[in-house]
């Protein structure tokens, strides 16, 4: 049995855990925020979304089925750390190439297990996401606090640039294609242009620095902007990008971040939530069919829209489309114009890897109001 590594996380208010390493040795620091998904924890960690976040898992047994070559949703993990209560002493799948510890330590990301984490969880609900340390090297927590302190906040930081592709690539329609996406990568999950080409589309996949000019040199069908890390107040350039994007007409579909984004274009304002949703167990209520879905979320901002308005913008008419059932918040909002759909967006993940499907049938909604506006046009 491997000797284990004392470590220690001290949140930026004083509390402090004590458990032992789990994954690389160091030090990190980042915002503390939980995931209550029972599983699925390869998806989250390979999630750019959470960019600078020390994920808190709150289920207690994490890493019985290891590591696969699969199911990483990006190219590298991107967590600032990772907390878990009792780690699988071994991988138990056969999918399983190697062990979670393992793929941590290679990557370099520094965590730490046995602590009372359903404790640090109520600590976090009770007094909202913060920034946090974890440390093998200093074990003195009025040390590693001074350092805490010292941590950027993730209120007005602009992260969509460290996680976007430098690079545009293609990812082909499976079958027929039907229609051309121009896919904005804010920090893309790999599974949402995949379940675009199982639609028809081929997706051509951006920087998030490309230009207006060279969305329109794709002459795409529809535009696609991505979930993503960092506050979407920040993100100045994807919100003049997007305001072009609407007044052109093209139609437009956006996902998490890509709802702020969404929010903010058409003059709403956004704010940050005390703990955010995290998780693939949240109840949306679709406000035009009355259906409720159990979605996969991770948001830590929201936007401020008025329920059951409708509000004329230079675009058309935007109201809100879905409601968060646990605390009423916006989870989606629609633009029409002269009666029919020219933009929507949903602030969780409907590619929902892991988490339900319940929301999969976004994806014919994005194609059939291309379809819609290709006929009329």
């Amino acid at each position: 049995m491997e000797p284990t590594v004392p470590a220690i996380l001290v949140l930026e208010d004083g509390r402090t855990f004590r458990g032992q390493s789990f994954g690389a040795t160091g030090e990190t620091f980042g915002e503390a925020v939980f995931a209550t998904g029972m599983s699925g924890y390869q998806e989250t960690l390979t999630d750019p979304s959470y960019a600078r976040q020390v994920v808190v898992s709150t289920a207690p047994h994490i890493g019985n089925t290891g590591w696969n070559d699969e199911d990483d949703e990006s190219s590298r993990i991107w967590v600032a750390g990772y907390v878990v209560r009792d780690p699988s002493p071994r991988p138990s799948s056969w999918r399983a190439t190697r062990s979670l510890p393992e793929q941590l330590a290679a990557q370099g990301v520094v965590g730490i297990c046995g602590i009372d984490t359903r404790a640090l969880t109520r600590h976090l609900r009770e007094r909202g996401a913060m920034r946090v340390g974890i440390s093998t090297i200093d074990l003195d927590p009025q040390a590693l606090l001074s350092k805490v302190l010292q941590a950027p906040a993730m209120a007005g930081a602009d992260l969509a640039g460290e996680v976007s592709t430098d690079q545009p690539y293609v990812i082909p329609a499976r079958g027929e294609k039907r229609f051309t996406v121009a896919a904005l990568d804010l920090g893309i999950k790999s599974m949402t242009p995949a379940l675009m080409s199982h639609h028809g589309m081929e997706v051509h996949v951006l920087p998030q620095s490309t230009t207006f000019d060279q969305i329109t040199a794709l002459n795409p069908d529809g535009v696609f902007f991505s979930n993503g890390p960092g506050d979407p107040a920040t993100a100045e350039h994807a919100i003049d990008l997007l305001r072009q994007v609407l007044a052109a007409g093209i139609p437009y579909f956006g996902i998490c971040f890509g709802s702020q984004i969404f929010g903010l274009a058409l003059g709403f304002t956004t704010y940050k939530l005390k703990y955010g949703h995290r998780g693939i167990n949240q109840p949306v209520k679709d406000l035009r069919t009355g259906m409720v879905e159990i979605t996969a979320h991770n948001h830590g901002f929201a936007v401020d829209a008025p329920v059951g308005v409708e509000v004329d913008t230079e675009y058309g008419q935007a109201s809100v489309s879905h409601v968060g059932l646990n605390d009423q918040v916006v989870e989606g909002l629609q633009l029409t114009r002269d009666g029919r759909l020219v933009g929507f967006s949903v602030q969780y993940h409907p590619e929902a890897a892991a988490g339900p499907h319940d929301a999969g049938y976004l994806f014919d909604r994005f194609a059939d109001m291309m379809a819609d506006w290709r006929n009329h046009a």
